[in-house]
């Protein structure tokens, strides 16, 4: 039994997506594949030509430019100081915090099980090591590694 949970969302030309996806008010561009367990949330964007592989999360505020690779188990945050509560006790609901953008420039490669905080943007064909946490913008045209992520090498 495949389920895919596909609610307002914005296809290009020949996307493809896996079983067991949830995708809402989101848009997918031309010819990018979504796989397994991924969820893509509202107002996130994903190029033309990207792969999304299985278990990736994009939250709200994520904008994947063109020809991204993104590895298993990658995480995306858009807060950077979540609570669950208000001062007072009550729920935290939409108004009561700021979506924090993230952008991934065209061709960049992000590894397995890597997590990008919010408000970073990743520089067009740079890579992102396995189980790399980003904590603040990568370059244009280099590879970083390690918790946090740092330079370890530039690309020709």
């Amino acid at each position: 039994m495949s389920f895919k949970n596909i609610n307002n969302v914005k296809l290009g030309k020949d996307v493809k997506i896996f079983d067991f996806v949830n995708l809402y008010g989101c848009s997918i561009d031309d010819y990018s594949k979504v796989g397994a367990f991924v969820e893509i949330q509202k107002n996130a964007f994903i190029g033309k030509n990207c792969k999304i592989s299985s278990h990736t999360f994009i939250c709200e505020g994520v904008h994947i430019a063109d020809n991204v690779f993104v590895g298993h188990n990658v995480t995306f945050i858009n807060d950077k100081y979540p609570r669950s509560t208000n001062d007072d006790g009550s729920m935290q609901n939409e108004s009561d915090w700021k979506v924090v953008e993230t952008h991934v420039k065209k061709g960049a490669s992000i590894g397995s099980s890597s997590t990008i905080m919010c408000g970073v943007t990743i520089g067009e064909n740079s890579i992102i090591g396995a189980g790399a946490v980003v904590t603040k913008d990568v370059p244009d045209n280099v590879i970083v590694a390690g918790v946090p992520a740092k330079v370890i090498k530039k690309l020709k």
